[in-house]
């Protein structure tokens, strides 16, 4: 089955406010956990960990303690989750955010790990994390302000023959007392990705979370606008609170809680301004040196890019002066290994004797987007021979042996199934099919014929492939 993950964004913000009227100090301490899921085998996203970071970089901004993880397993779900509700024990503000795919079972919300295999509907419940964990810990921590929000692909990527699939996430019917749950637009529907770094959900959030002086209805309310306007998505709300949240108070505010009776107790906003401009100073230092460490890095892809293309250009060089050497037969160069039908050849090269095709015994080794890959196949110069290309997806198949488990670092927990004298450093490679702006992929560890944007290149490699005729 071959899906086209739609991205959506689903906030869900659960406000339960618990804070004994006697201890308002605790409500200073803010504590975050935030992560971003993208780099699925099986429909790899865009944006999440782009969104993951950048309201990280938001909550520390507005006081938060943040633990950001990206690209999680099922493992570290599950105990960052626990250790995000024992850190809530002890008071204060807690907030979750989670930004990655998420599906609807049985009217259960399941948020789903990188690392999720699942074949048929009933996997879901092993493989995935139910979203109601992250509000059980909340409750159990019975601290103060607990808020939750999901920036989640609410179409189902894991195929249509789920049972009981249906587009959207299901509406949270038992929330606590004191809860303010926000979807970027109707229940049942289905939210835009957009075409920028982060979603146009996240996007209006990051821009109205840290004006100071906004309560959580007012941020909410120039979300749902702004979203509406450049995407006609509605926003759509449902609160149950007693009294206002800032996220950054302004000068004239006060920062409110609720305490288990309803009362509402109020601290002036003006007596921690002295460690808040301190904190601000150190934010706004750290966020300086990040910048500069981004400028470091991208001029030094540009540098690796330009070296990359001069050797290319030096390979392409290098064979047109040794054009003959495509039409050999068989390889020069000594034998190495054989492998059932396969014969692998010491000049980097194995022979298919049941196809006649000659496989690079490696792929390029690091994430390429598929234009790079055509690219690079072509002007791949293996063995001395200079007629190497993308393979077509029935090659790529040619290659699958359900009998062969490779198991290696770089598959994750996916065994690959195909030869051990090709080697892959990633479970899936690009095929030369394609169709508008979307290419062919080979999945190993899954037997699957996969379709993925030529921009994407999360997880793929290039593999090439010529005629050993």
């Amino acid at each position: 089955m071959q899906t086209k993950p739609i991205r959506i964004s689903l906030i869900l913000f659960l406000l339960v406010l618990i804070c004994p009227s006697s201890l308002i100090a605790a409500t200073d301490q803010r504590i975050a956990l935030v992560i971003g899921n993208s780099a699925y085998s099986s429909g790899p996203l865009k944006n999440p960990v782009n969104d993951a970071t950048d309201i990280a970089a938001a909550l520390k901004r507005a006081g938060f303690t943040v633990t950001l993880k990206k690209n999680a397993n099922l493992q570290e779900m599950v105990e960052i989750i626990e250790d995000f509700g024992n850190s809530l024990k002890r008071g204060g503000v807690g907030l979750f955010y989670y930004a990655g795919h998420g599906v609807q079972v049985n009217s259960v919300n399941y948020l789903l790990p990188i690392s999720a295999r699942i074949n048929k509907e009933s996997d879901v419940r092993f493989q995935a994390v139910d979203a109601g964990r992250v509000l059980a810990e909340m409750e159990n921590a019975n601290n103060g302000l607990n808020i939750v929000i999901l920036d989640a692909c609410r179409d189902n990527p894991l195929g249509k023959s789920f049972r009981s699939a249906s587009r959207g996430l299901a509406i949270v019917a038992n929330a606590p007392s004191g809860t303010f749950i926000s979807y970027s637009t109707g229940a049942g529907q289905v939210a835009r990705d957009g075409e920028g770094k982060n979603s146009p959900y996240t996007k209006a959030l990051l821009e109205n979370l840290s004006k100071p002086g906004l309560t959580i209805n007012k941020v909410f309310m120039n979300v749902r606008s702004k979203v509406k306007k450049e995407t006609g998505q509605v926003p759509w709300e449902l609160s149950s609170l007693e009294g206002d949240f800032y996220f950054v108070p302004g000068n004239d505010k006060t920062a409110t809680d609720i305490t288990p009776q309803g009362k509402i107790v109020i601290e002036k906003a003006e007596s921690a301004a002295g460690t808040l401009d301190d904190e601000t100073m150190k934010l706004e230092d750290e966020d300086r040196k990040l910048e500069k460490e981004k400028v470091l890095l991208e001029k030094k892809k540009v540098l690796e890019d330009k070296r990359q293309k001069i050797e290319e250009e030096k390979a392409a060089l290098e064979a047109k002066k040794t054009p003959t050497l495509a039409m050999a037969k068989r390889p020069s160069s000594g034998e190495t290994g054989r492998n059932g039908r396969f014969i692998a050849y010491d000049n980097g090269t194995v022979l298919d004797t049941s196809t006649n095709l000659m496989w690079a015994a490696n792929d390029n080794g690091s994430d390429i987007n598929w234009a790079n890959a055509k690219s690079y196949c072509e002007n791949y110069r293996g063995g001395g021979y200079t007629d190497w290309r993308m393979p077509t997806q029935d090659e790529l198949a040619g290659l699958y042996d359900a009998a062969k488990t490779q198991q290696n670092e770089a598959a994750l927990s996916y065994p690959l199934h195909l030869t051990e004298l090709i080697d892959l450093t990633s479970c899936c490679p690009w095929a030369s099919e394609t169709r508008g702006s979307e290419a062919a992929i080979y999945g190993f560890h899954n037997f699957r014929r996969l379709w993925g944007p030529q921009s994407n290149y999360t997880g793929i490699r290039a593999l090439p492939v010529r005629s050993g005729k």
